[in-house]
């Protein structure tokens, strides 16, 4: 794949480096360790030390600091150190800073990372417990006194709009779930390896809140996972190949909040990811049909049919017919729903699999693979891609 890019980032980093922890319900260590351990093995991965990384990105929600990790992990000095706001939608983000710290040549090898013990520890699916005064916390308090209190309540608002505007049952969320268990089926790594599930589980699963029933919402999960991020000269000379980053953005909708955006013209669609798409596909010069796998943020999945439609995979409406049809691999690492849920972080890692030819469910000459990272929220997007 040549890589064209419109911007002055495209093809000059790539992901050398891949690593996680195991994924569990109950890790038994600290998140520290958890990213100390993710951070690590993918340096290890890569063929790098400690010594070689200059930069570290993270997710504002995590609890442990740059420089603590590095400290940990016996990194030494950092010119580099960020993070990135709005959970999920951070992930992509988070090699997005990443590349442009390399390319910029602000730091020469920047490791991502994100690690928690979100089913042992804080639960986000548990909903709000107590927010500290903040503008964000402000705009929650339009939802939250009538009962719109957990990530699940706030998607199924728009998930109900999307059934009552195409005239569709709640039942074609199912081929959404259906998908990503079938390739966590095939994947040692997943939490739900060896238990695929049918349409006809899907609509046995119990209510959580509808239209969303229990097989709609991701894991909660305990793990780690960490990426390292270089340039592309020096990609070619660790082990394994590059993952070109080709194109990367953030987006961000009109009249966005955090998760509840329920005064927009339209609750069918997410504008934030409209906003990335655009941007990929003008700095790629890359459109839907060049890209071979999709691994798409699966945290519920009415968003995964609305992002497909938000990159002009298929028309409004048209994202089940999409997924069963199976005319694009999808989150073949199991995603979300899955696998693991890491945030988005364990997709970014699956999607440079595919591109390696290393995934258990690997594509036969996948060479793009685009990753998505949280929906609902400000957000991000990859397109990566092959070296050559």
């Amino acid at each position: 794949m040549s890589v064209r890019s419109a911007d002055a980032l495209g093809g000059k980093a790539a992901i050398a480096g891949i690593g996680a922890t195991d994924f569990s319900k109950d890790s038994g260590r600290s998140e520290l360790k958890l990213a100390v351990e993710a951070v690590r093995a993918a340096l290890a991965d890569a063929g790098l030390s400690p010594a070689d990384v200059d930069g570290m990105v993270t997710f504002t929600m995590d609890t442990s600091p740059e420089i603590t990790v590095a400290q940990a992990a016996g990194i030494g000095e950092l010119s580099f150190f960020s993070r990135v706001h709005y959970g999920g939608g951070a992930a992509c983000a988070t090699v997005q800073q990443a590349a442009l710290a390399v390319a910029s040549g602000v730091a020469e090898v920047v490791v991502c990372y994100r690690a928690f013990n979100e089913r042992s520890g804080r639960r986000f699916g548990s909903g709000v417990q107590h927010r500290e005064p903040s503008a964000e916390g402000a705009a929650l308090g339009w939802n939250l006194p009538f009962g719109l209190l957990t990530p699940a309540s706030w998607v199924a608002m728009a998930a109900q709009r999307y059934l009552h505007t195409y005239d569709l049952a709640p039942d074609v969320f199912g081929h959404v779930a259906v998908t990503a268990r079938r390739h966590a089926a095939r994947n040692p790594a997943a939490y739900f390896h060896e238990r695929p599930v049918t349409l006809a589980d899907h609509a046995a699963s119990r209510w959580i809140v509808e239209p969303l029933r229990l097989l709609d919402c991701c894991q909660e999960t305990d793990g780690g996972q960490a990426i390292v991020v270089t340039s592309r000269e020096r990609a070619r000379d660790l082990p394994h190949p590059p993952a070109v980053i080709v194109a990367a953005a953030q987006g961000a909708g009109r009249g966005q909040e955090q998760m509840t955006s329920f005064y927009r013209d339209g609750l069918t669609g997410l504008p934030e990811m409209n906003v990335v798409a655009r941007q990929l596909w003008r700095t790629s010069g890359l459109r839907p049909d060049d890209i071979d796998v999709g691994i798409l943020y699966d945290h519920f999945t009415p968003f995964v049919l609305m992002q497909l439609e938000e990159f002009g995979f298929c028309g409004p409406g048209e994202g089940a017919g999409f997924v069963a049809g199976d005319a694009m691999p999808l989150n073949t690492h199991g995603g979300q729903l899955g696998e693991a849920y890491l945030h988005g972080m364990n997709g970014i890692a699956e999607g440079v699999r595919q591109l390696r030819g290393t995934s258990v469910n690997q594509i036969p000459g996948a060479a793009t693979s685009l990753v998505t990272a949280g929906t609902g929220v400000p957000t991000s997007g990859l397109i990566l891609g092959a070296d050559g």
